[in-house]
């Protein structure tokens, strides 16, 4: 454990898959190097860079997994549990150990069960998400009666899926989502090409709980396909030439509810958080981090003005902005930019203006890299920059991929950023 730490102060932001590879819509710049970001610039002039890879060499982890590392928790993989329940948490849903969750997307499928679109067009009205979700827990009856699902619409095209048994179910299966593979307990995106369908869900290992767990969820994909090619929702969208909602995508299942150190036992210090997304919620909820309101997704105002605010009762706030890797995922590099410039003028230009950066300590990072050109995530580094008026300046003049690698913190482990960042702030060095 580290020592006393409540003196410090430290606004931890993490730029959800801001990181990237240079792409030729920008003049082969990365969009952080082709953005206008003086306020960025201007604390990266005050502070010190590095780069981070968040879970591991060869990874290109999903959110949840990487968000942990990116606070200092390094799972091994039989102590995680999954996706599926952290954003089963993050929701409320009602879950008990035992149970199946699963993290599920929305997805569009053609006649001949071609995978059109892995997010039904991402921006999914909450009621047509309700509607099918609410058919298929009415109408889906597993050959076990006393299997239940229940289904839960997040945020977009974004779904949980809890399964419920008369016995416990294992998490260890295959996902039925071709963009995502398990390795040790986590969820990785894989590359993959433009020809993909449903996969059929395997056990990993002869326990007699895998296999029902992958029957189950293989009966629920079969039955829930017909009842949403059923679905009158899905006729009304037909209608007004909007995607279908005709697939539920699974993946990252968990079967128990995690069991870990607190964020101010382990750091010592008041650590809160600004979050928007299940996941976020969820992890902000397992880790007892208090939680801070502050607006919608991009109340990017409101979020500085909130954060700064908090610095009178809290040692640190974690922020996290989704923006960048939605763009990234569209492939969108001059919308990545854009949207890295309006994060800039409006969250860290309000922040600037609402801290005394003599007292307060400034981090920025990702949770993992989502590059233009692979339309999703990637094991390639992320930028880290810590700023405040104690440290001392290495030469770093914007917060951008190129000055990382130049920097003086070097290449980081995720797990390593928080303790190093409190590290140099108590030095200066």
């Amino acid at each position: 454990m580290l020592s006393e730490n409540s003196q410090i102060k430290i606004v931890y932001v993490l730029l959800d898959g801001v990181g990237d590879l240079p792409h030729p819509d920008i003049e082969n710049k990365t969009p952080l190097q082709a953005a206008k970001t003086p306020n960025m610039d201007k604390l990266a002039k005050n502070g010190k860079m590095g780069e981070v890879i968040s879970v591991g060499k060869g990874i290109a982890p999903e959110s949840d997994i990487a968000v942990f590392n990116m606070l200092g928790y390094k799972f091994h993989h039989a102590d995680y549990a999954g996706r599926g329940v952290i954003e089963a948490i993050g929701t409320g849903m009602d879950f008990k150990d035992g149970d199946l969750a699963l993290r599920g997307n929305f997805s569009t499928l053609d006649e001949r069960d071609v995978i059109i679109d892995r997010r039904a067009g991402r921006h999914i009205e909450r009621e047509d998400a309700l509607a099918v979700s609410r058919e298929i827990e009415e109408k889906l009856k597993f050959s076990n009666p006393l299997a239940k699902v229940a289904v839960t619409p997040t945020i977009g095209h974004r779904v949980i899926v809890r399964i419920r048994d008369e016995h416990p179910l294992s998490p260890n299966i295959t996902n039925t989502d071709p963009a995502y593979s398990r390795v040790d307990g986590m969820g990785v995106a894989k590359a993959v090409g433009d020809f993909l369908k449903i996969e059929r869900c395997l056990p990993l290992d002869e326990t007699d709980t895998a296999k029902l767990s992958a029957d189950l969820v293989n009966e629920f994909t079969e039955k829930s396909l017909q009842i949403l090619k059923d679905s009158e929702t899905n006729k009304k969208r037909n209608s007004k030439g909007k995607k279908l909602l005709n697939s539920i995508l699974l993946r990252d299942a968990g079967n128990k509810y995690p069991k870990v150190e607190t964020i101010n036992k382990k750091y010592s210090m008041n650590f809160s958080c600004i979050v928007d997304m299940p996941v976020e919620i969820g992890i902000s909820n397992v880790l007892e981090m208090k939680a801070y309101s502050a607006g919608g997704l991009t109340d990017y105002e409101e979020k500085a003005t909130v954060a700064a605010k908090s610095m009178e009762t809290e040692n640190a706030i974690y922020v996290h902005l989704k923006g960048p890797d939605e763009f990234g995922h569209d492939g969108d590099a001059i919308g990545k930019m854009k949207n890295i410039e309006e994060i800039d003028e409006r969250f860290f230009g309000t922040l600037l203006k609402n801290i005394d950066t003599n007292k307060v300590a400034v981090m920025i990072s990702a949770d993992h890299a989502t590059p233009c050109i692979n339309k999703g995530h990637s094991d390639d580094p992320v930028p880290v920059l810590i700023s405040g008026d104690g440290i001392t300046n290495d030469g770093s003049e914007r917060f951008t991929e190129e000055f990382a690698k130049k920097g003086e913190i070097g290449l980081l482990e995720g797990a390593q950023v928080v303790s190093k960042a409190i590290e140099i702030i108590k030095s200066g060095n």
